[in-house]
């Protein structure tokens, strides 16, 4: 159907001066974990407004540490939205805990606090809200409903850097903040996360559990300033992040408004292509947030198409745009269904959400034609399948 190239759903904005940086760690001979990764964990704690900065090699393992350092154990129960991906409620397994999933609310994809509330037990141990697409959750209730209970609250801001609340950056609600630097993110490292708290013993326990639960400071052990012996305190992990990746980061983050403000210029693109469109209805951003644009979702009214979103996903990549959806919801999956005994309209704002929504390409390497190109497809797909079910109906 169409002769030009295939619009992938996502691709990472890497710049010259990141692929230099690069070339110059790989020649410095310090590749693993070591100064570059030290500098990126300072300047990211500053760019968030944290005390601290923990980086790692994936937003799961900044998880898994949060989660272990504020003592999540087996049989605690910690608060998951289902509208999210497979890590967030992974991460509470790995711990022996369990993760009780609730619904979202229908405007932003994000966690309800009023099925938080109704979900908590004498068993919670934690609050884990997801900042969906870039746009925080309603954290002032959510803290609320925390600090009442004395439950903790660990973010998962992988879709969320640069973005804030009410004037505060994501970053600073949360006892624990979580960011990801995949590929695909607003910012990335190609693998790689971050895990960012104002408290020191937190902040120490998952720099000793990141690298195999070995005393403070053991990359520098092949520095003058290290020393061959170290003490393991704990049974930890392999989470370490390494320089080559940071070297990538460091740039990144130098770039992260930039990339975040054309992001944002191809969300209002994308806005105003489909603002009078009957068959879709848009995400709603809120005033008093600022979002990060990870995702731009398209949600396909009810009844207003002849075709289903699966159906509208297939017509896209036809005409060679690629989209994805963002997410399954985690309760319809076979091991938390088959585990937990979820059934699928148990959560039903999430159920419906997923059912009709779609992705749309949004990255800062974009072209303005690319954009267009992704709108015309979109508003082609969208009145062949309004035509079609005219005529149906009027026959």
């Amino acid at each position: 159907m169409t002769t030009q190239p295939f619009l992938p759903f996502a691709l990472p904005d890497i710049s010259e001066e990141e692929i230099a940086s690069v070339v110059e760690t790989l020649r410095s001979g310090w590749i693993t974990t070591g100064p570059k990764t030290k500098e990126f964990e300072r300047r990211f704690a500053e760019a968030t407004g944290a005390k601290h900065a923990v980086m790692v090699n994936s937003c799961t393992a900044a998880l898994h540490l949060a989660l272990e350092a504020i003592g999540v154990e087996r049989g605690d129960e910690v608060i998951v939205p289902t509208m999210t991906f497979a890590a967030t409620a992974e991460v509470v397994r790995y711990l022996g805990a369990i993760p009780v999933l609730v619904d979202v609310r229908p405007h932003d994809h994000n966690i309800d606090p009023s099925e938080v509330e109704r979900a908590i037990t004498k068993k919670t141990k934690a609050i884990l809200p997801v900042h969906f697409a870039g746009v925080p959750a309603d954290m002032e209730d959510i803290i609320r409903l925390a600090r009442k209970r004395d439950i903790a609250v660990i973010d998962d801001a992988a879709h969320a850097f640069p973005c804030s609340y009410d004037g505060r950056k994501v970053g600073t609600l949360a006892d624990i903040t979580c960011f990801s630097f995949y590929a695909t993110k607003t910012i990335t490292t190609g693998e790689g996360g971050a895990a960012v708290t104002d408290r020191d013993d937190w902040a120490d326990r998952m720099r000793i559990m990141s690298l195999h639960g070995i005393s403070r400071d053991a990359w520098k052990r092949y520095t003058a300033a290290g020393n061959w012996k170290y003490e393991i305190v704990a049974p930890g992990y392999k989470y370490n992040l390494t320089d080559i990746a940071s070297a990538i980061g460091l740039g990144q983050l130098a770039r992260a408004e930039q990339m975040q403000e054309r992001r944002r210029a191809i969300a209002d693109r994308y806005d105003a292509a489909f603002a009078a469109e009957p068959a879709f209805e848009l995400m709603q951003r809120p005033s008093d947030r600022g979002h990060a644009h990870h995702i731009y979702v398209l949600k396909l009214r009810r009844g207003a198409l002849d075709i289903d979103r699966d159906t509208f996903i297939n017509e896209m990549r036809e005409r060679g745009v690629g989209t994805s959806v963002h997410f399954i919801p985690l309760h319809t999956h076979p091991y938390y269904r088959d585990t937990f005994g979820y059934r699928p309209d148990q959560l039903p704002v999430a159920l419906d959400l997923f059912q009709r929504s779609v992705s749309l390409p949004i990255y800062s390497k974009m072209m303005d034609g690319d954009v267009d190109r992704v709108s015309n497809a979109v508003l082609e797909v969208a009145r062949a399948g309004g035509q079609r079910r005219k005529a149906a109906s009027d026959w």
